[in-house]
């Protein structure tokens, strides 16, 4: 797939700190209940931390216990790649910007309680937070 953001992997490691590229583009996971925005409450907009692309809204997030920021859906279907995973010796279905190509983290089916059954379970190192903007 093109991305509209195209940019070398030299210039990725340029721009992002060392634990922004390992999530972001090399599909890595940060440890459960370290994110800053775990815990993040108040009404604003989810963008990608690498690229700025508008992502989640924060009326869609909610406490799923997992220690990640949760979401149970996009701001719009085609701000996120959805492709499937086989890592790890399991089968999950890995979320990208649709953007810029960057690892977000993983969609799961288990999102019980929420109005599409999704949890959208993200890196908060994956994310940037504006507060006040694009509340719904």
């Amino acid at each position: 797939m093109s991305y509209a953001v195209d940019k070398s992997e030299a210039e990725w490691r340029d721009e992002l700190t060392p634990d922004q590229y390992a999530v972001l583009r090399q599909a890595g996971t940060e440890r459960p209940w370290t994110g800053e925005l775990l815990d993040e409450s108040r009404a604003g907009l989810y963008t990608c931390a690498a690229c700025g692309a508008e992502l989640f809204q924060s009326g869609t997030k909610f406490d799923s216990h997992c220690g990640w920021p949760s979401f149970y859906e996009s701001i719009r279907p085609e701000a996120v790649e959805l492709i499937e995973d086989d890592s790890h010796g399991m089968v999950r279905t890995e979320v990208r910007c649709a953007n810029c190509g960057s690892h977000l983290g993983h969609v799961f089916p288990d999102g019980f309680g929420t109005p599409t059954g999704d949890r959208y379970c993200m890196n908060s190192i994956s994310l940037q937070f504006t507060p006040g903007e694009g509340a719904a």
